[in-house]
């Protein structure tokens, strides 16, 4: 499987926004497409068509977040719930254990993860402010 491409919906019309144009990162977020795609309870979804403003620690500047997941799903009881979802390896959804050895690979970690948090954060309140869930998946939600 490539890890990067367009993906091209079955369903185009559960997609919102231009379905022509439609990127994947990884072989991960591609699983996820398909899985969106398929899946008759979800009524619609996109791929990287919600921006979050969120404020960098690493610079102190604004940023915008291309969210890699929005999906709205018909729940048992048939309402409509709305998701926007991050795909992630568990790696770089945990904190970094603190190392005696201070190496660039360790800071680059502590950076990537501070700010990786303020992205959740922005995102987290983002979807409050409009009743809807974020979430982080890994490879473990991936079933990989």
């Amino acid at each position: 499987m490539r890890y990067s491409g367009t993906y091209t919906p079955i369903n185009p019309q559960k997609y919102k926004g231009n379905y022509k144009n439609i990127t994947y990162r990884s072989s991960w977020e591609k699983k996820v497409m398909l899985w969106l795609d398929k899946n008759s309870n979800v009524v619609s979804w996109s791929s990287e068509e919600i921006i979050v403003p969120y404020k960098s620690p690493a610079d102190g500047k604004w940023h915008r977040y291309f969210v890699d997941f929005y999906v709205q799903v018909k729940t048992v009881d048939g309402k409509l719930k709305s998701f926007l979802w991050e795909v992630k390896p568990k790696k770089q959804a945990t904190e970094p254990q603190v190392k005696k050895r201070i190496t660039k690979q360790y800071i680059n970690e502590v950076v990537t993860w501070s700010v990786n948090q303020a992205k959740w954060k922005a995102a987290t309140e983002f979807c409050n402010d409009r009743g809807w869930e974020f979430k982080i998946l890994t490879e473990e939600h991936l079933g990989l």
